[in-house]
C-alpha cells in the first residue's frame, strides 16, 4: 500500500506535528506500507522527503535536506496522489493519506477537503467534523444540543474587544460569574494561546493575547477538576478507551507541559470511581457521534472535585501521537498496540472511502 504521511504545516503548532510524525514513523510497518512522506514547511511549500527519516522529522531538519523534490497533492482523481516537480513531473499514485497536521490547515477540514476532490482515502474526520471540532464556539453549540455537561462560557469577537474592550470584559466576567477564567481562541490547540485570569486585567490581557491567534475567543469557567481524556477509535461504531488522567505540574495543561515537560504525570485508568470513568466513557461516544466524526478523536473531561461532575472540555479530531501522547496511550493499556493501531487507523480510513 502506497501511504503518504502530511506532517509540518502552516500552523503554530507546525513542531507538534513534527514529533507526532517521527513516532508515526518509526512506528508503521514497512512491510505493509511503501511510506512517501511528506513535509509542509511553515511558509506553506510542500515536499516530499524521500529518506522519511524519523530523526530529522522530529529535530526539524528534514525540511533542509537536499532530497526534498517539490510536490503537489492534486486534485485531479485521474492522478490520485501527487505530482513531484523534479524532472519530469513524475506522478506517485497513492492509496492512502495520514494527514499528522495539527491545527489550521490540517485540523479544519482544509486538507480534509482537498483530499476529498482527489478521491484519495485519508486517516480521520470528515471536512465537516474537522472544521467543528476546530472551532470550539461550534462545537459548544453541538455538544449543548447532544446534551452533555460542560463549561459555562462566553464568546468574545475581536472586532468588539477593538471597540470597546472594556465592555467585553465586563459582559465576559458578567457572564461566567466568577474567576479564575480560561481565554481560549476558538481555533487553536495544544494550548496555544490559552491564558488563565484571576482578575479583570488579567482577563483582558488574556484576550488581547488569544486575539492574536484568531478573531473568535472564548472565555471559559474554570472548573476545578481532574484531567481526564478518553480516546475513540471507530467509523459507524466507535469504541471508548480506558479513561487517563493528566496531574500537570504546571499551573495547567500548557503547551510546555503536553510537549516537553515529562514531569507531568499521566494516569491510566484515571484515578476516578468505576462510575465516573464509565460516565466519560459514554459522554465521550455522545460528543464523537454530535461532532459527526469517524477515524479517532480525543475527548478531554474535567470531573469536578466538589461534586464529582464529569464536565466536557473539548475534542482533539488529530489527537498528538507523539512518545508521551495519551491517545496511543489509552489503546495500548487497552491492548491495542502502537503499530496495531496505525494499522486499524488506515483500515477505518479504506472503509469511509469504499462506504
Amino acid at each position: 500500500m502506497k501511504l503518504a504521511v502530511l506532517f509540518g504545516g502552516v500552523s503554530s503548532e507546525h513542531e507538534v506535528s513534527c514529533l507526532s510524525a517521527a513516532s508515526i514513523l518509526r512506528n508503521l510497518d514497512s512491510d505493509k506500507y511503501d511510506i512517501h512522506a511528506v513535509g509542509i514547511t511553515k511558509e506553506g511549500a510542500w515536499r516530499y522527503y524521500p529518506h522519511h527519516d524519523p530523526d530529522r522529522v522530529e529535530d526539524g531538519s528534514w525540511a533542509s535536506q537536499p532530497s526534498l523534490i517539490p510536490a503537489i497533492l492534486s486534485p485531479d482523481r485521474a492522478t490520485h496522489g501527487m505530482v513531484l516537480h523534479g524532472g519530469a513531473g513524475e506522478a506517485v499514485r497513492l492509496d492512502c493519506v495520514f494527514p499528522v497536521l495539527h491545527g489550521e490547515g490540517g485540523e479544519d477540514g482544509a486538507v480534509q477537503g482537498l483530499l476529498e476532490l482527489a478521491g484519495i482515502p485519508y486517516v480521520g474526520c470528515g471536512v465537516a467534523a474537522s472544521a467543528n471540532s476546530m472551532d470550539k464556539s461550534i462545537t459548544k453549540v453541538l455538544v449543548e444540543q447532544a446534551g452533555v455537561r460542560q463549561a459555562r462560557y462566553y464568546l468574545a469577537l475581536r472586532h468588539d474587544f477593538a471597540r470597546d474592550p472594556e465592555g467585553v470584559v465586563r459582559a465576559a466576567a458578567d457572564a461566567i460569574g466568577s474567576y479564575p477564567v480560561f481565554v481560549k481562541p476558538c481555533s487553536q490547540g495544544s494550548s496555544v494561546g490559552v491564558a488563565k485570569a484571576g482578575d479583570r486585567a488579567a482577563l483582558a490581557e488574556g484576550l488581547s493575547a488569544a486575539f492574536r491567534y484568531d478573531y473568535k475567543v472564548l472565555v471559559e469557567e474554570y472548573v476545578d477538576g481532574q484531567e481526564v481524556e478518553c480516546a475513540v477509535l471507530g467509523n459507524q461504531a466507535p469504541v471508548a478507551s480506558p479513561v487517563g488522567e493528566i496531574a500537570p505540574t504546571q499551573a495547567f495543561y500548557t503547551f510546555d507541559a503536553k510537549y516537553h515537560d515529562a514531569s507531568s504525570k499521566l494516569y491510566i485508568p484515571a484515578r476516578i470511581t468505576d462510575e465516573q470513568r464509565e460516565t466519560v466513557r459514554q459522554n465521550a461516544l455522545r460528543v464523537y457521534a454530535a461532532l459527526g466524526c469517524r477515524g479517532l478523536s480525543r475527548v478531554d473531561f474535567f470531573v469536578r472535585r466538589a461534586d464529582g461532575a464529569v464536565v466536557f472540555n473539548e475534542l482533539n479530531s488529530i489527537p498528538g501521537f507523539t512518545s508521551i501522547s495519551m491517545y496511543p496511550k489509552l489503546f495500548d493499556h487497552a491492548g491495542m498496540h502502537y503499530p496495531a493501531l496505525l494499522d486499524r487507523l488506515i483500515e477505518l480510513a479504506l472503509e469511509a472511502h469504499n462506504g
